[in-house]
């Protein structure tokens, strides 16, 4: 190795110890803002959602399915907040949801239910079990952070 390629790799190394935190630095401060935008649209949405049926005088299974994903929503970041790892298992719980909801929306507003029933009905079952295969898998096969005692969120 040469003195020339000696050189740039120290100051290689100089500007990595210079870059590196303010790469993280950035990175967190554009998580934490994501977080708080996305924290904040979903209070906002599940409150206008909330005024909307207080205004009908009354609450559809409908609207509480989608006040249960805003929950959902809310939980999974603020799980994800603090323990930066997204709770996919949670992502699923508001898939499920939104399929259920739909599928109640479509049999209440149609005469007759057709093959669409059935879709959504499996494409729900589908979902259910990615949660059954994300919740043994994370049990049976833990990461190494889950295994020196933090807790799981998947």
């Amino acid at each position: 190795m040469n003195i020339r390629s000696m050189d740039v790799q120290k100051a290689t190394s100089r500007l990595r110890t210079i870059a590196d935190p303010i790469g993280h630095l950035l990175t967190e401060t554009f998580h934490f803002l994501g977080l708080f935008a996305i924290g904040g649209a979903t209070v906002w949405a599940a409150f206008l959602a909330f005024l909307k049926m207080v205004e009908a005088g009354h609450a559809s299974i409908e609207d509480l399915l989608l006040l249960f994903i805003y929950l959902e929503i809310g939980s999974m970041v603020g799980i994800y907040f603090k323990t930066n790892h997204m709770p996919v298992r949670f992502l699923v719980y508001v898939g499920i949801t939104a399929l259920t909801r739909h599928l109640i929306g479509f049999v209440q507003h149609d005469v007759e239910p057709d093959m669409g029933v059935i879709y959504l009905s499996v494409a729900t079952l589908i979902m259910a079990g990615a949660v059954f295969v994300i919740r043994y898998t994370s049990y049976n096969y833990p990461n190494r952070q889950d295994a020196a005692g933090e807790t799981n969120t998947d």
